[in-house]
């Protein structure tokens, strides 16, 4: 873990702004930056990680001018105290980002189990782990994190998620609708699609879920012999080998009858100009939109 920060990493981090961190220093003695050799002001791990605290508690209504008050083991109590109790989704976010900084397996887990307990598979997943998840990006950009730490904890969610598909006991009509899950060739970021994939099986649709990097002669193949109702597609990654637009349009060509429901950063992050080829594409901002689809 690097222990240089800038207070736009801490920014970043913490969600509070740079203006009100440099404020709460100056007014309150809240955070310690050290300086390098050319007089540059950076924070440490110490740093960062208090506040995290610092910013959870003052979320949850306590004044900053209380907080500054507190030592560092009566910050940590408190702290505990919040979380531990479970109340809100969008604290345990912070939890799991401390313990992915600690490299606390066992506890990161059993924060994920008790946030299912308390607030149920759709709202841990949706609320506090795809934050997480974002989150998570910030840790590796910032080099907190490295990918072999990421790949193990996204395989923890994972493998709940998988449980998670896998207890639903749900069997499909004969009129359910038939739903092909993919991602296409070289996507790898399977989260998205996977609790999609709980989601219609939850609702009572015949799933057929395809996994990561399916190539579209292997998609077309596929929809020919099952003939499903609608194909459902998660697109997060800008592909090396195939502009999105132009992919899109290849699908409208080979998969011409069947309807897609797609999403991701690259169709509704807004970084990417999107041209769909057809109203044979529908685009779901979120997991709440596509819910009113399935």
């Amino acid at each position: 873990m690097p222990s240089r920060y800038s207070i736009k990493d801490l920014e970043r981090i913490s969600g509070i702004k740079a203006h009100t961190l440099r404020i709460w220093e100056q007014r309150y003695n809240i955070l310690h930056p050290e300086r390098t050799q050319t007089n540059i002001r950076y924070y440490n791990n110490y740093n960062l990680k208090k506040i995290i605290n610092v910013a959870l508690l003052n979320n949850n209504g306590f004044k900053i001018s209380a907080i500054a008050k507190m030592s560092d083991a009566e910050l940590l109590k408190e702290v505990e105290r919040f979380l531990n109790d479970y109340n809100k989704e969008s604290d345990q976010v912070d939890h799991l980002v401390l313990c992915l900084m600690d490299l606390d397996e066992a506890k990161f887990e059993q924060i994920m189990n008790n946030a299912i307990i308390h607030f149920g598979f759709e709202n841990t997943l949706e609320k506090i782990i795809f934050p997480f998840f974002r989150q998570m990006g910030n840790l590796w950009l910032l080099g907190i994190i490295n990918p072999a730490q990421e790949h193990y904890i996204s395989n923890l969610i994972r493998q709940k998620i998988i449980v998670g598909i896998d207890r639903i006991t749900i069997r499909p009509s004969q009129q359910a609708r038939k739903i092909l899950l993919y991602l296409p060739q070289l996507e790898l970021h399977e989260m998205g699609l996977l609790y999609a994939h709980y989601l219609a099986k939850l609702r009572g649709h015949q799933c057929f879920y395809l996994g990561q990097s399916v190539p579209l002669e292997d998609l077309s193949a596929i929809c020919k012999q099952l003939k499903p109702h609608q194909i459902l597609s998660i697109f997060t990654a800008p592909s090396p080998e195939m502009e999105l637009n132009e992919y899109l349009k290849l699908c409208s060509e080979q998969i011409p009858e069947i309807p897609f429901l797609i999403s991701g950063r690259m169709v509704v992050g807004g970084e990417y100009k999107l041209r769909l080829p057809s109203s044979q594409f529908t685009v779901f901002e979120d997991f709440t939109e596509l819910k009113s689809f399935l």
